[in-house]
């Protein structure tokens, strides 16, 4: 009894932060007295880690008695592997339980020699950090070849990018086309001063499920102990398939380039094939397309009702700015972004015969006016720049979050991959901002696909319905002929306007669409695969 006491005085004059809390004496101590039945989530979760770390020592993940992995079973208790043990040997009466703010509640017994004395894993407070800022329910420590590697292929980036590489679909949140971010931290001595780095990393990249540590190894966690697994898998995949393309001169966190274009009238390089010079490159086959058929030099697509359902931008995007705009001006009033934002408002109610009060009146009354004015102009559904640029600023706040993320149809993609193939520039003609439609084509479903687009146009070109703004289109683009351009669109006046400009132009029907109107004389098509057929 004295010697716990001495153990428990000495345990209370040492002062530990929250997030840097280790096993403290007093721990041991107190634990050792009184034997804890606990759920039997928790006795499953105490089996589960040993066949885990099984198969992770198998990889080659914690060798050597690194690396770890724990489990929050139970909303109260949390089981961690032990550290300095050899984790393919290790038994379920080897495990340390943590309460849910990770004062251990349960140390393991000692074994004879040549067995260690049980020591919690210094990775104890890192494991902490997933759980208290991600809400996770597992973690994984390894300390594979291919993150370490990962780590050094620039040694002075403070990220790790990957994208076009299939296993990114496998990662929470993330698609093929999307650039695979995870943040780079220093080594420090010991594991446990990483703490500080580790939470930092985790608040500036909302997105990621993966902290990668330098020379060292990655923590990485998941709603649950399935999740977290195949997390880690796809991210050591993706970091072994980096370093791989590194190794054959591949550049893996830039998009496929795309191909090049055919000289004109089958010359290559100044002289024509008839004439004994080398045969002109060939235009890559698009699927469905008869050779030698006339493709256009550029495509232009609509978003809403073309690429993207209706119900997405009116219900999800629209719901988002109304809900989010008063938000948005209170946390960033006093910016030249957001002042810039309210005098363009302020000017085009002053044209609808509205007022928004001058700065004078005070900030509340400002905000006030101007959130009445764009709820007006949601429910009529305005196409108006002083608006659009509004919503794309609230917008910007919710894509950049992961609280947005473009719903595409899933024909899109494949189209745009194919067309970029084939040679062909596609770009976006829209109402909505061309900083929205840049966020919009940047967080989709799938992943980034700015890469595949060319540009974008938005209601400074002028009016979708009229034939001056396809003209100064065509100009922007550079087309020698305004007959080189197709128009996508389901809107029929958008389609007329574009062919009294000299363009071709499609209608499109998709689920949620008005009906077309009878007898207008343009070829209608349910997909942008078949766009070109």
């Amino acid at each position: 009894y004295n010697s716990v006491a001495i153990l428990q005085a000495l345990a209370r004059r040492l002062v530990l932060r929250p997030s840097h809390r280790l096993l403290t004496v007093r721990s041991i101590a107190t634990r050792a007295m009184a034997p804890q039945t606990f759920p039997p989530e928790v006795e499953e979760a105490k089996s589960l880690i040993c066949d885990l770390c099984l198969n992770l020592y198998n990889q080659g993940a914690v060798s050597g008695t690194g690396g770890g992995i724990s489990i929050k079973p139970h909303p109260d208790f949390i089981v961690m592997a032990p550290s300095g043990v050899q984790k393919e040997r290790m038994q379920p009466d080897d495990m340390f339980v943590l309460d849910a703010k990770g004062e251990v509640v349960h140390t393991p017994a000692a074994k004879p020699p040549p067995a260690r004395p049980p020591k919690l894993s210094e990775c104890s407070p890192l494991f902490m950090s997933a759980y208290e800022l991600r809400n996770a329910g597992a973690v994984i420590h390894s300390h594979s070849m291919w993150c370490v590697l990962a780590t050094l292929l620039e040694p002075d980036a403070s990220e790790f990018k990957i994208t076009h590489v299939e296993m990114i679909k496998g990662l929470e949140g993330h698609g093929f086309y999307d650039t695979l971010t995870v943040p780079i931290i220093e080594n420090t001595a010991r594991e446990c001063e990483l703490t500080d780095r580790l939470r930092q990393a985790i608040a500036d990249y909302p997105r990621t499920n993966a902290v990668l540590v330098r020379r060292h190894g990655v923590y990485v966690w998941g709603k649950d102990w399935i999740h977290a697994k195949t997390q880690a898998e796809c991210y050591d995949y993706l970091f072994q398939a980096a370093v791989e393309m590194r190794r054959l001169g591949l550049d893996h966190a830039r998009a496929p380039a795309p191909a090049a274009l055919p000289a004109p009238n089958g010359a290559a390089n100044g002289h024509s094939h008839a004439a004994g010079g080398e045969p002109a490159a060939k235009r890559p086959r698009i699927s469905g397309v008869a050779p030698g058929a006339q493709l256009p030099t550029a495509i232009v697509l609509d978003i809403e009702g073309t690429v993207a359902p209706i119900s997405y931008v009116a219900e999800t995007m629209f719901g988002f700015a109304k809900s989010h705009t008063r938000t948005h001006l209170e946390a960033s009033y006093a910016s030249e972004e957001t002042q810039a934002d309210i005098a363009a408002i302020r000017e085009q109610a002053a044209q609808d015969g509205a007022v928004v009060p001058e700065a004078g009146a005070g900030k509340a009354a400002v905000i006030e006016g101007v959130c009445a004015w764009v709820m007006a102009a949601i429910a009529a559904d305005r196409k108006v720049g002083a608006l659009k640029q509004l919503q794309g600023h609230v917008w910007r706040a919710g894509f950049e979050s992961g609280a947005l993320r473009a719903e595409l149809f899933r024909d899109v993609p494949d189209a745009l991959t194919e067309w970029r193939r084939a040679g062909l520039k596609t770009y976006i003609y829209s109402s909505g901002s061309r900083e929205a439609q840049r966020l919009f084509f940047g967080h989709t479903q799938v992943g980034d696909l700015r890469p595949y687009l060319s540009g974008f146009f938005d209601t400074t070109s002028g009016a979708k319905g009229d034939k001056a703004s396809y003209a100064d289109i065509a100009a922007s683009i550079g087309a020698d002929h305004p007959s080189q351009l197709l128009f996508a669109t389901d809107v029929l006046a958008e389609a007329q306007a574009a062919v009294a400009a000299g363009w071709r132009a499609v209608l499109v029907s998709r689920p949620g669409n008005k009906p077309l109107p009878e007898g207008h004389g343009f070829r209608v098509i349910t997909a942008m695969t078949d766009l070109l057929l």
